[in-house]
């Protein structure tokens, strides 16, 4: 036996990583018959001393191989509790693409090289009076190299031949010598083609098989000055080859369900927000944890009819998929109940009731605020939720009081709406309560963290100078500190531009034959007072449909409305709920063109139900 294989390693788990080169050699030469026959008892000893040093080593190196989480992490830990400890060099293949749970592989079985590890060159340095060429080994810097495609790199993909040694080897499942009649012959076709199998026992090739299938394959390789495996150490191979087979397993299907828990909360959070007029808006959101990415946290902006935007904000209890999923739908409800254009109050009531519907133990905490840039004023209820808290312009930040009310599913409550001013330049956030609740503060002096830092970041800019958005939302998630979160956080700013009253046109017309020419009037005298000439033709046929259409319905007086923003907006409301709907008229028929008209001539057009009646819209762009 070398001197090295004389050492006797540390147990634990950092010697699985540590292990000198040789640390589980064996003698590495053939025993005299009478020996093995009738062993003496320094032989005995130290074969028992061996087999504890195989235990502790495959003890510690399978806890190394378990701490894994994902896929890399497993390989990694297979590679570094291998080398130097039991080999010199690693190769650990794995099937491409790796099949998970009881799907059935599609295609032809092909190897991946994931991974190689190896000693540092100057370990790996060849003794002077030794010659490679002599014993037939092959260098293992240039096998352990880069990938395909460079000089001496091992191949990258291997199609594994049905009924090939390769493929007998991996359907055998247990580890072989390098030397076996198998694996000489699968080795080449697992290594490359022009590559020699190391003569005597100085590589396994060890199949990585999962819960149901080969999954891949590993092959262990010492230098020739090392001691060569021995047949115990077969058995070594086969407990690492399983730990890795099975933590690879393991690593897939988190990995699974870590991308469907990624996608089912992508898709129940906005692509991205909307930009309504008069207001503009950012958003973050961050999970719990890396294992708990999905929760009940939403928010939302949803524009509403007259320029005005629905701001929402909710928190459903709990970090499951079941949150998500009742998130999910709580947050089509608002976005259908918004379209109603119903108040902030009913708006809850009724989420209230679908969560009694959902279930008894379905709760959750909302907040729904109306902006409205044209009066500058926001309407805002709350259901259980932190309140907002509004940054003026000159750098005050003041938590509004708004009746809390009760969560949504609790039942048989009201909820209160208030009416706040929101003028220019002002900020609003909307947050869940893991922004200001953790295990080490209780949520109102989150709170108040909160409105100090807001202040504070609005010092850093120019007096009067409202702080730009994106970086604002950054600096709010800086209150957290390392390991201060133990709830996934929704967070919603909103900028309040306004409109200036200078770029708005409202009249109230009553239902006359002849209203329509008095639209027409007013969308002309507006149009030249915005030096928007151009436009008068366009608008005044548009304006004159719309007038026309609502008159022969309505019994009350009418509205018109012009904006003046990034594009000319027109809005008529009546009291008739019934939507319009775009028709192809007949050639005999009189009427049912002017749809079909503000379609053609309008860049966006639509109709909206309110409460009281509906309106009906269209946008024409500047020329």
């Amino acid at each position: 036996m070398t001197e090295t294989g004389h050492a006797r390693p540390a147990g634990g788990e950092e010697s699985a990583g540590r292990r000198r080169p040789g640390a589980l050699d064996g003698t590495g030469g053939d025993a005299a018959p009478g020996a093995a026959e009738h062993p003496s008892g320094d032989e005995r000893a130290e074969r028992e001393r061996r087999g504890g040093d195989r235990l502790r080593f495959v003890g510690a190196a399978t806890r190394r191989i378990a701490r894994g989480v994902d896929l890399d992490e497993t390989v990694l830990g297979l590679c570094r509790a291998s080398v130097p400890a039991f080999s010199d060099a690693i190769l650990v293949y794995l099937r491409d693409p790796l099949p998970v749970g009881d799907e059935r592989p599609a295609g032809p079985f092909v190897l991946r090289l994931r991974r190689t590890d190896r000693l540092p060159d100057h370990a790996l340095e060849t003794p002077a009076d030794q010659d490679l060429s002599d014993t037939g080994e092959f260098p293992l810097p240039l096998l352990v190299g880069p990938p395909e495609g460079t000089a001496g790199g091992a191949p990258e993909l291997i199609e594994v031949r049905g009924g090939g040694p390769l493929a007998e080897v991996l359907r055998g499942v247990r580890p072989v010598f390098g030397d076996s009649s198998t694996a000489r012959e699968a080795l080449p076709e697992l290594l490359g083609p022009g590559r020699d199998v190391p003569v005597g026992r100085r590589a396994i090739l060890a199949p990585l098989r999962g819960r149901r299938r080969v999954i891949g394959a590993a092959v262990f390789l010492r230098r020739p000055d090392r001691a060569a495996f021995e047949s115990d150490d077969l058995l070594v191979a086969a407990q690492l080859a399983t730990h890795t087979a099975l933590g690879v397993d393991k690593a897939v299907l988190y990995g699974r369900e870590a991308y469907i828990a990624d996608e089912l909360q992508r898709t129940m959070l906005p692509d991205e927000l909307p930009q309504p007029t008069g207001v503009t808006l950012a958003s973050r959101y961050l999970p719990a944890a890396e294992t708990a990415r999905v929760g009940g946290d939403w928010y939302d902006a949803i524009p509403l009819p007259g320029g005005r935007v629905a701001l929402v904000v909710g928190d459903v209890m709990g970090h499951s998929m079941t949150s998500a999923a009742i998130m999910g739908q709580l947050r089509t409800t608002a976005q259908t109940l918004a379209g109603l254009d119903l108040p902030p109050q009913e708006v809850l009531h009724h989420l209230d009731e679908q969560a009694q519907r959902l279930g008894s133990d379905r709760m959750a905490t909302c907040l729904y605020a109306v902006y409205d840039p044209v009066a500058h004023r926001i309407v805002v209820a709350n259901a259980g939720h932190p309140p907002p808290v509004m940054l003026y312009r000159d750098g005050r930040a003041e938590v509004l009081r708004i009746p809390a009310g009760a969560p949504i599913g609790v039942g048989g409550v009201d909820f209160e709406a208030v009416e706040l001013d929101a003028p220019s330049g002002a900020t609003l956030l909307l947050y869940t309560d893991g922004l200001v609740e953790s295990r080490h503060r209780d949520v109102w002096t989150g709170i108040e963290h909160l409105r100090e830092k807001l202040a504070e970041t609005a010092g850093l800019t120019r007096p009067d100078t409202a702080p730009p958005l994106e970086p604002l939302c950054d600096e709010v998630l800086d209150i957290l500190g390392p390991g201060d979160r133990d709830d996934d956080i929704a967070l919603l700013a909103a900028r309040f531009d306004g409109i200036p009253p200078s770029d708005v046109a409202y009249w109230y017309l009553d239902p006359r034959a002849q209203t329509a020419r008095q639209a027409r009037r007013l969308a002309r005298r507006a149009l030249e007072r915005w030096n928007l000439e151009e436009l008068t033709d366009s608008v005044e046929l548009l304006v004159s449909e719309v007038v026309t259409n609502a008159v022969r319905y309505a019994e009350r007086p009418i509205t018109l409305r012009l904006l003046r923003t990034d594009v000319l907006r027109c809005e008529v409301g009546d009291d008739v709920p019934q939507l319009p709907r775009l028709r192809q008229a007949r050639a005999t028929d009189e009427g049912g063109r002017g749809l079909y008209l503000v379609n053609r001539l309008a860049r966006r057009w639509g109709a909206t139900r309110l409460s009281t009646g509906k309106v009906v819209w269209f946008e024409i762009p500047f020329p």
